[in-house]
């Protein structure tokens, strides 16, 4: 699957500014600086779509993105430790259940782990979440490339034990090889 058309759609702080269009969506979910907005660069094969920082927290608000007038994808504020104001990091929890609630057209969840770091409380909240409003997900381990042989086997052990996944059902992804994309791209044919 390829896309032609990318275009950014708009950014919304609450449902009442989401886009109306119903076709199938796909979203991104993740603490910050997990690399969610890389991750959707490399999907989409658009190198500078969406705004990447070098610190966490860019993401504030849900940007929605159009793929040829047919699919849209959704990139989520990050949970968890993010440089931004107290009062502003707050209302991500909220907008997040906000979006799941509303959002009758998503058809996939992505909740992004950093192969890295060991799931937490934050996880398992987004994924009890989405399986209350039965969003079916995809645990996708970002930065894999920053992990190898001993280390990358250990940790996926570990971040399927934390989040009761088979570790033959977890997503490996590097946004700077490439790793992970194909099998990205052919399940988001699958369910649309």
């Amino acid at each position: 699957m390829k896309f032609k058309n990318i275009t950014f759609v708009k950014s919304s702080k609450k449902s009442s500014t989401f886009p109306a269009y119903t076709y199938p969506e796909f979203a991104f979910f993740g603490r910050s600086n997990v690399g969610k907005s890389s991750l959707i660069n490399m999907v989409l094969g658009k190198k500078n779509l969406v705004k990447t920082g070098s610190r966490p927290g860019v993401t504030q608000m849900v940007n929605f993105f159009s793929a040829d007038d047919k699919i849209s994808f959704a990139d989520l504020p990050g949970y968890g430790f993010a440089k931004v104001p107290r009062d502003i990091r707050k209302q991500f929890y909220p907008l997040i259940q906000e979006y799941i609630a509303e959002r009758s057209n998503l058809k996939l969840a992505f909740l992004l782990v950093d192969i890295r770091r060991k799931p937490g409380e934050e996880e398992l909240k987004i994924l009890e979440l989405l399986t209350a409003h039965k969003i079916p997900v995809a645990v996708t381990i970002t930065k894999c490339d920053k992990a190898s042989g001993n280390l990358r086997s250990k940790n996926l052990k570990i971040i399927s034990r934390e989040l009761g996944v088979d570790r033959q059902d977890l997503f490996i992804t590097s946004s700077s090889s490439g790793e992970g994309k194909k099998d990205i791209l052919r399940l988001i044919g699958d369910f649309i």
